[in-house]
């Protein structure tokens, strides 16, 4: 009796130590693993020429998007299992009807973009599911590659890029103190209204609900002299996928300015002073412009500038001065 149950014991055993295995081997397996067939990337190619090429570039290079290939592509993604891409493409894509692919042309696309990088293809298909996709991961980073990144003092790399970098604080952070112009921050904030209460949750009235008066205007501008040296950041690149132009003169120029303006900002926003503050404005335009008049504002002759044009997106980061 004793021997039969050591004998199922170990039978027992072995098939969980079998299991474990299995498992470990699926959640370690990699896109150097082939996880996708070479038809299922001929489809996503067929979907890449109808819905993405147009902004990344029939070969995948970048146009008003960023490239989908090289290194740039993979560093990226590297430190997030695939179905982070995945989702991405699901979910965002195409960016001007965010959500019209179905799954499996998501995945399909996927598959495309790993052949289109030298990735092999196998015998099974990429699954159109996250769960599945989750358990797929990009190849390590050498340590011959994280050592010369270190002996070259690499910095980390911003995850957004220079556009939402802009959007997500810049923009928001400038146009708070722009608003000193008309209103006084001193002032007693209005009540939101009946409509407003109604509506629900407001992040904007939320967050001024918490921090308002002089300090939001404090912290709008420290947020702008804080933000501003990560615009020298070699590893930044901007929407586009182009490399922000960190070494030029005027990129460097227009960056200090922003910080010196930003921090005097700063030092006016302390006197609690509305019209000294709404004066200093004026500084704070002139740095913004004069940047987005050389790296940013595409337009004909006699044009205003047009930031919702997908086309003018190709040509930032490049100075026109």
């Amino acid at each position: 009796m004793t021997a039969r149950v050591s004998v199922g014991a170990l039978a027992v055993g072995a098939l969980i130590a079998a299991a474990a295995t299995l498992a470990h081997a699926q959640a370690t397996r990699t896109v150097q693993d082939g996880v996708f067939t070479t038809a299922q990337a001929a489809r996503g190619q067929a979907v890449y020429g109808q819905q993405c090429a147009s902004c990344h570039g029939a070969a995948l290079q970048g146009v008003s998007g960023p490239p989908l290939q090289g290194d740039l592509f993979v560093s990226h993604w590297r430190s997030e299992p695939l179905s982070a891409l995945l989702s991405k493409i699901r979910n965002t894509m195409p960016a001007d009807t965010p959500g019209g692919l179905t799954p499996q042309q998501s995945a399909d696309l996927v598959a495309h973009l790993l052949k289109s990088g030298g990735f092999p293809a196998g015998a099974a298909e990429l699954a159109s599911t996250d769960a599945a996709a989750s358990r797929i991961t990009w190849p390590a980073r050498s340590a011959a590659a994280g050592a010369q990144a270190a002996a070259t003092g690499s910095v980390r790399a911003p995850v957004g890029n220079l556009a939402q970098l802009m959007r997500g604080i810049f923009f928001p952070n400038a146009n708070m103190i722009f608003t000193v112009q008309t209103h006084d921050p001193a002032a007693p904030a209005p009540k939101p209204s009946a409509d407003a209460q109604a509506n629900g949750f407001s992040w904007v009235d939320w967050g001024a609900g918490i921090y308002g008066g002089w300090q939001l205007v404090d912290n709008a501008t420290i947020a702008l002299a804080d933000i501003s040296p990560l615009m020298l950041n070699p590893e930044l690149r901007c929407e586009n996928g182009r490399a922000a132009p960190v070494t030029d003169p005027d990129w460097i120029k227009f960056t200090e300015q922003m910080i010196t303006v930003s921090k005097q900002l700063y030092r006016v926003s302390q006197t609690r002073n509305q019209e000294a503050v709404s004066d200093a404005t004026g500084d704070l335009t002139d740095a913004c412009a004069a940047c987005h008049q050389a790296y940013r504002d595409v337009r004909g002759r006699g044009a205003a500038p047009n930031p919702t044009d997908p086309q003018a997106n190709a040509s930032r980061c490049q100075s026109r001065r």
